[in-house]
């Protein structure tokens, strides 16, 4: 094999490494290619390339990590990962390891973790990666790897979500939802929704965002009955994906263009949480952004007209 076909064949896994480290598909993206420069410019050929890259792109990811952490303590409102529609990298016997490490409430808990630890994490809980080629990603003994795995899964344990398994199941509840959505029917949205529901959305002072995150049943409901069927009269689109392994949806502007994503955590037959990410920068990887605030002045505008 050349050093190009076994780089590309590793390419699933190591961006899902460091997208997972990193919460940001762009960073994910650059950091992946930096491992190829250094994997290409290496004169001698490693043992195991898996695991010269794994601990490659982890050693990167570290250090990209630890220089967004100021950006991201400055950050304007709630801080969630770039929304990520599929995750390149399958493994069957690590399933479920890899599904609940990709959504949006792991990546958010994720944050809680220094660099170090969430980079152990991430290889060993995620990945399977023997505490030896962990050690050897992050340069540290094994003992410490141990430890650092102890505090992580301490962190990850208290605040873990626990999600529905049935994914019919949770695409037929999503379905619904849209539908209420798109109609503006506050109790057909509030059937779907749990008692202590949240909403949150990410617009990192660069879109029109809440003020603060919106909870309960009925107030959740009633907010979104009043904005979201005038959306759709000014042709902003719903068209339900996959978000991070979760249910959801990408909302567009009538051009086609990314308006923002929203996210759905489902258990027992409701809605928990409900994030979404309108901030710009967050969504270019998904297509062409919209201009919220014209959409925003368009929804207004719109509105007024309706009230005279």
């Amino acid at each position: 094999m050349s050093k190009v076909e076994e780089f590309e064949e590793l390419r699933p896994l190591l961006f899902s490494i460091a997208y997972r480290i990193l919460g940001s598909v762009g960073e994910a993206e650059d950091a992946v290619q930096e491992a190829w420069l250094r994997f290409d410019g290496s004169a001698t050929r490693p043992l195991s390339t898996k695991a010269f890259l794994s601990a490659t792109v982890t050693r990167i990811s570290i250090d990209v990590l630890r220089s967004a952490r100021v950006r991201r303590e400055e950050y304007v409102g709630p801080w969630f990962p770039e929304p990520l529609l599929s995750d390149p990298y399958q493994d069957p016997a690590r399933s479920v390891e890899l599904a609940d490490s990709v959504s949006m409430a792991a990546l958010v808990l994720l944050e809680r973790l220094s660099p170090l630890e969430r980079a152990v994490f991430v290889l060993r809980q995620v990945f399977g990666f023997g505490f030896d080629e962990v050690a050897a990603a992050v340069g540290r003994s094994e003992a410490a790897c141990r430890q650092l795995l102890v505090r992580a899964r301490r962190h990850m344990e208290a605040g873990r979500p626990r999600f529905e398994a049935a994914r019919e199941e949770r695409e037929e509840l999503a379905s619904r939802f849209l539908d209420a959505l798109r109609e503006g029917d506050v109790a057909g949205l509030q059937d779907l929704l749990a008692a202590d529901v949240s909403l949150v959305g990410d617009g990192g002072g660069k879109a029109p965002q809440l003020a603060r995150a919106v909870m309960g049943a009925e107030s959740v409901a009633r907010l979104l009955a009043s904005v979201f069927p005038w959306m759709a009269r000014i042709d902003v689109t719903f068209e339900p994906h996959e978000i991070n392994g979760q249910p959801g949806a990408i909302f567009r502007d009538r051009d086609g263009r990314v308006l923002n994503t929203m996210a759905l955590d489902v258990l027992d037959g409701q809605i928990q949480t409900i994030r979404s990410v309108i901030n710009p920068d967050k969504l270019g990887h998904i297509g062409p952004v919209a201009d919220a605030w014209a959409v925003d002045r368009e929804v207004k505008q719109s509105r007024r007209r309706q009230r005279h």
